[in-house]
């Protein structure tokens, strides 16, 4: 029988709400195992497939997995270089977002993955678009489309300007599929350089402080504050749910000094 909790993160006044889960099905493992296809676009040559977890994006930190197939022959291609550019369109602008590179999962395989956190959701007048160029024997190609991004059910990620005047992006990651014991809590953080550029931000902390309102609005114990373990990469930590229920948890972004930025 499944065991499923349910609790809320708060990131400076953000909520998310999981129901943890187990899978009872045993698979074979694949390059697509864990992954679904949510949408396909196509120019005369090849098919980009796009993959997630969830079988869809929305609003925040996003998972994305690709392949490359060739019209002609049916066959999924090896040994592209690819990247993309996400875009979106506002009423009076466009802008970015982060994003990571594009990478090769196995050597011989046909994925190739990274990340885009889409700090904002698409509504009835704006919209995304995922332009993806790669090049396959020196020729290059590019696939440019609408991508949907709704609105989250619950809020993970909060665009804010901290304290020394930057303006920051903190997304929450994993897990996600919460249980009641010491989980992995993973959170990205970036700064907006321009409205185009949004890199990685090295050396801070995220201090963590869960609560469980509806009872006394008490914490837990063995919770870690997540930092990061290489440059450019997430932020890790623990996150310690000690019963079910509605959970929320506070975030205080640090720099490198220490001082609390918001």
């Amino acid at each position: 029988m499944k065991t499923s909790i349910k609790y809320i993160v708060a990131l400076f006044a953000m909520t998310l709400t999981f129901v943890s889960c187990s899978n009872d099905d045993e698979t074979a493992v694949n390059e697509l195992d864990g992954i679904t296809k949510f949408k396909e676009i196509t120019n005369d040559t090849h098919t980009i497939e796009l993959y997630s977890h969830m079988g869809s994006l929305e609003q925040g930190y996003n998972e994305i997995s690709l392949r490359i197939k060739d019209n002609t022959t049916d066959k999924y291609i090896k040994d592209a270089e690819v990247s993309w550019s996400p875009l979106m369109h506002m009423t009076m602008m466009t802008h970015s977002c982060p994003y990571s590179a594009v990478e090769k999962v196995t050597e011989n395989g046909t994925l190739y993955e990274g990340y885009i956190m889409f700090q904002k959701a698409q509504n009835e007048t704006e919209y995304w678009d995922l332009k993806i160029d790669y090049t396959i024997d020196e020729v290059a190609y590019t696939v440019t489309d609408v991508v949907d991004v709704p609105a989250s059910a619950k809020r993970k990620v909060n665009t804010f300007t901290g304290s020394d005047g930057v303006k920051y992006l903190v997304a929450y990651v994993d897990p996600h599929h919460p249980k009641v014991a010491v989980n992995d809590l993973v959170v990205g953080v970036w700064k907006m350089q321009d409205m185009m550029t949004f890199p990685v931000v090295d050396g801070f902390t995220v201090k963590i402080d869960p609560r469980m309102p509806s009872m006394g609005n008490h914490s837990s114990p063995n919770n870690v504050n997540a930092i990061q373990t290489t440059v450019g990469d997430l932020y890790n930590g623990k996150l310690a749910l000690t019963m079910t229920g509605y959970w929320k948890i506070n975030l205080q972004l640090a720099n490198a000094s220490g001082t609390v930025l918001k």
